[in-house]
């Protein structure tokens, strides 16, 4: 027995050397990357004469990016591996597109949108003016695809011109959102579900208590849907003559299209106006050569990418003066939970200190709060509001500026605003509530575990063991229902309107931004810019400088941001970010929807999320 114990011993001997040479010599190799990088001598970035921006946009595009730590980013892009959901800065893209239009050294816009997920209508549709105003210097912007998902080519729709693989193509599957439905599976594995909601239309909730969509969910995602679907459609046709059963949404006019073209996708394409010629990668490449000018070291076209240029450009322009004034902008992007949140999700905290470190500022002039959020938190919401309110009180205007989404909770941060601005595609409104959880009191009795002892009040506990008293059930519903009328008062007594009227347009009902207006829960529709003047205006002042509030880094992360950033620049572009094929899509936006539920941390359990409601 000791010798087989020896032999055990040895050979775990062995593993642990071998595992701590391994260890080590990654260490080693990490440090040696980041010294070298450190010590590197930075290349100047050269903007080619005559060269093309190229504007790639990969991932989803964002008001902010989510907060990744330093040292996993470096690893991540040193290695390859990368982020699963790439972020493209939608203020970053925009800005490149505008100081590229008055530089004589840029020939054009290469728009390439291959890797891109989407990120809201609105968010596209600010790229996309910005392209036509960069098309107004008389420069050009080109796109080419192997195929075009449905947003890929909406953007692509701004270019002077659309090349196509002549083996590639497009469709459009039109807009919508299907769920699934856990009702049934919940009664088979014997979970009782608990719903407390207030509003009809508060549908979050249904995948959890039906097999299939309500009527009233129905309905609401009809008049969405159908909504957004035609400003889609409608800007298409502005943008390009497009035949118009491309864009009828009808399988027979379709399929008839098809037959024309001999059922090749690319021909279709063509016919159809949707694209301008088909071409192979090498003639694409001759043509762009054409264009700009051979680089000789590339062997290829000149070009830069936009995150290149705008550094470059950035640093060419000479450092504004401080302003005596500031107009202050705060991005509110993601979920609503309660707490400090780093950026990527709204902390009822953080968002809160942020307001108030403008406040507190006695620069700021007038502050915009940009929301790009389908709620979450209610208790977090009103904390955040209750810091707009404070603002106010200091003599401070609060504009709310809606971007994709501003619903549920993010329609609450926004209602005591003095102006709420939004894109005629905004998803908002959703204002309702609703309180979720599950008990697994059969589930246990069927194996034979039960839950019994002794409680000193009548008060009810929830225990996800227990049966659910049905008292306890009415008390929670109540207040559910007192939350629900807090909510539409606080909209009421913001809005001027009667209690009544917001009710008749709440209870979850989710709007588009044009709509909210029509309804009087939206003052104005415009972008950013709008609001930013808008707030420049209410403050009284004409000389301004936009200041972005961000949160501190703690001295960890600063250093971390100091050494890896520096290191990040001189790494090479990576350009293998796998693409997701639709299956592959799916289950990230499960796993995503997984994720925002585990962190669900409302004090009273009391949520205002908009279902509906894409998490940008």
């Amino acid at each position: 027995m000791s010798g087989v114990s020896t032999v055990f011993k040895k050979l775990f001997g062995l593993i642990n050397s071998i595992r701590k040479i391994i260890v080590n010599l990654v260490f080693f190799l990490v440090l040696a990357i980041i010294v070298v990088f450190i010590f590197a001598e930075e290349e100047p970035i050269i903007v080619p004469d005559k060269g093309v921006v190229v504007v790639k946009i990969d991932g989803i595009l964002v008001e902010e990016k989510t907060w990744v730590d330093p040292v996993d980013e470096f690893l991540g892009d040193t290695f390859g591996s990368g982020s699963e959901q790439p972020e493209t800065l939608l203020p970053d893209v925009v800005r490149a597109i505008e100081l590229a239009a008055e530089d004589e050294r840029v020939s054009g816009i290469y728009l390439d949108v291959s890797k891109m997920a989407g990120g809201g209508l609105n968010k596209l549709e600010q790229v996309g003016e910005a392209l036509l105003n960069f098309r107004e210097s008389g420069k050009p912007v080109v796109t080419y695809g192997d195929y075009f998902s449905q947003s890929q080519y909406y953007l692509a729709a701004y270019s002077d011109s659309i090349y196509l693989n002549p083996l590639g193509g497009l469709m459009f599957e039109g807009m919508g959102a299907y769920r699934l439905y856990y009702s049934e599976m919940l009664e088979k594995l014997k979970v009782s579900t608990h719903v407390f909601k207030a509003g009809a239309y508060k549908s979050a909730v249904e995948p959890y208590t039906r097999n299939d969509m309500s009527e009233e969910a129905r309905e609401a995602a009809a008049e969405l849907y159908s909504s957004l679907w035609s400003n889609f459609t409608e800007d298409l046709r502005q943008l390009r003559e497009i035949d118009p059963r491309a864009l009828s949404g009808s399988l027979d006019d379709l399929q008839q299209l098809l037959s024309e073209n001999n059922h090749d996708l690319a021909r279709f394409a063509v016919a159809s106006g949707l694209v301008d010629e088909l071409q192979s990668r090498e003639a694409f490449r001759q043509r762009m050569i054409d264009l700009t000018g051979l680089d000789e070291d590339e062997k290829s076209w000149r070009r830069i990418s936009f995150q290149n240029y705008l550094t470059s450009a950035e640093l060419m322009t000479a450092e504004t003066e401080d302003a005596a004034n500031e107009i202050a902008l705060i991005v509110a992007r993601g979920t609503i939970l309660d707490g400090y949140q780093k950026p990527g999700m709204i902390g009822g905290d953080s968002t809160a200190a942020l307001l108030r470190k403008a406040r507190l500022n006695d620069k700021t002039k007038a502050v915009v709060l940009r929301i790009d959020s389908p709620g979450g938190s209610g208790f977090a919401s009103e904390v955040i509001r209750q810091e707009v309110l404070e603002l106010q009180e200091a003599g401070i205007p609060v504009i709310a500026s809606m971007s994709t989404v501003a619903a549920s909770g993010g329609y609450w941060i926004a209602a005591s605003a003095d102006q709420i601005w939004a894109s005629p595609d905004t998803i908002t409104g959703s204002i309702g509530v609703f309180g979720l959880f599950f008990t697994i009191e059969d589930s246990l009795a069927a194996i034979g575990v039960y839950n019994d002892g002794f409680h000193t009040t009548e008060i009810p506990v929830i225990d996800p063991t227990r049966e659910l008293p049905e008292a306890a059930g009415r008390f929670i519903q109540q207040t559910i229902d007192k939350f629900y009328r807090d909510f539409v008062t606080i909209v009421a007594d913001a809005r001027g309107m009667s209690y009544d009227a917001v009710h008749e347009v709440a209870q979850g009902r989710v709007w588009t931004g044009a709509k909210a207006q029509e309804l009087g829960l939206v003052d104005s529709l415009g972008d950013l810019e709008d609001a930013v003047a808008a707030a420049a205006q209410l403050a009284g002042t004409e000389d301004y400088k936009l200041v972005k509030v961000e949160p501190e880094l703690s001295p960890r992360e600063q250093f971390l941001q100091n050494l890896f950033g520096k290191a990040m620049v001189l790494l090479p572009e990576n350009d293998n970010q796998p693409r997701l094929d639709p299956i592959q899509q799916q289950l990230m936006r499960i796993w995503g929807d997984l994720q925002i539920s585990s962190k669900f941390n409302d004090p009273q359990g009391v949520y205002a999320l908009c279902e509906l409601c894409p998490v940008n």
